[in-house]
């Protein structure tokens, strides 16, 4: 009787075990779009990785940049899968929203005219995807941050303008890496975040030049917006990619360079270790606490 009693104790435990790994592997999830897209709805889907244990845990919706989330050979790349492991094992969930493949397109990088625009769809769809999370049990209410990277990073910027802000539920914080600031530095009134906000960005960038982005920060500083930035020495856009080595890009799309064409782009080791840190504390001081 006894052994036979351990023996199911121990078959349970390795049930609650296989099943606590298993929640750390990301789930498909799909939810509505909040506006059609060329007159057709839109049913938008993402990567939902769960933290262990029962929560509530404050949360975290991921923007892809402009070449889309997925390698050629349609596999998560290396670096999302990186980050939305961290930031699980971290104790958040997080959701990466496919603003693209939704729409009809893999990547928008070398695309002059790019239908699905930084300023509209990518903000609405982070506030799609806010407001799926929120009805979620295991997510905490209002502590739901956002992190944009270059093109998810500038709709990042737009979602959280103060502007933007909607009445009800909206992002606790964010952070935007190398967002291009070109046009949001350019505007009659200064940019004003509706909550903390993070830029971490490349000196050496030449496709979301830094400069424009120190120009908002310090304006937005100015007035008492809570916007701080950081910038790396010699890091180039992209410089948080894993296995990315520093390369020209000739046919993306530049607004920065004369012929609109070109960029570099490749990871830098330490600029990467420091925004790693960086962004881990600013979400725990945010959205913890």
């Amino acid at each position: 009787m006894y052994s036979h009693l351990r023996r199911l104790i121990a078959c349970l435990f390795l049930l609650v075990e296989s099943a606590a790994h298993a929640s750390l592997d990301p789930q498909w999830v799909e939810f509505p779009a909040l506006k059609e897209f060329n007159g057709e709805p839109v049913e938008l889907g993402g990567w939902l990785y769960r933290p262990e244990g029962r929560g509530p845990f404050p949360a975290l919706v991921l923007l892809h940049g402009c070449g889309g989330m997925y390698t050629a050979q349609g596999h998560l790349t290396a670096s999302y899968r990186h980050w939305g492991t961290l930031l699980s094992e971290e104790g958040y969930v997080t959701l990466l929203v496919d603003s693209f493949n939704p729409r009809g397109y893999g990547s928008i990088c070398n695309l002059q005219k790019r239908p699905v625009l930084a300023s509209r769809e990518r903000v609405e769809d982070a506030y799609a995807a806010l407001h799926w999370l929120t009805r979620q049990p295991e997510v905490a209410p209002g502590r739901v941050g956002l992190i944009g990277w270059s093109n998810g990073g500038t709709g990042t910027l737009y979602a959280m303008r103060s502007a933007t802000q909607p009445q009800g539920d909206g992002f606790r914080a964010a952070v935007a890496f190398y967002p291009g600031c070109g046009t949001i530095s350019k505007a009659r009134t200064p940019y004003t975040p509706y909550a903390p906000l993070l830029i971490l960005i490349g000196e050496a960038d030449d496709w979301t030049p830094a400069a424009p982005c120190k120009q908002v920060a310090d304006q937005a500083k100015a007035i008492g917006a809570p916007l701080d930035i950081v910038t790396y020495p010699g890091a180039h856009h992209g410089f948080d990619r894993i296995d990315s080595p520093v390369r020209y890009r000739p046919d993306v799309r530049n607004v920065n360079r004369p012929d609109r064409l070109g960029a570099t782009v490749g990871g830098h080791p330490q600029a990467r270790t420091d925004a790693i840190g960086r962004t881990q504390a600013f979400l725990a001081r945010v959205l913890k606490n």
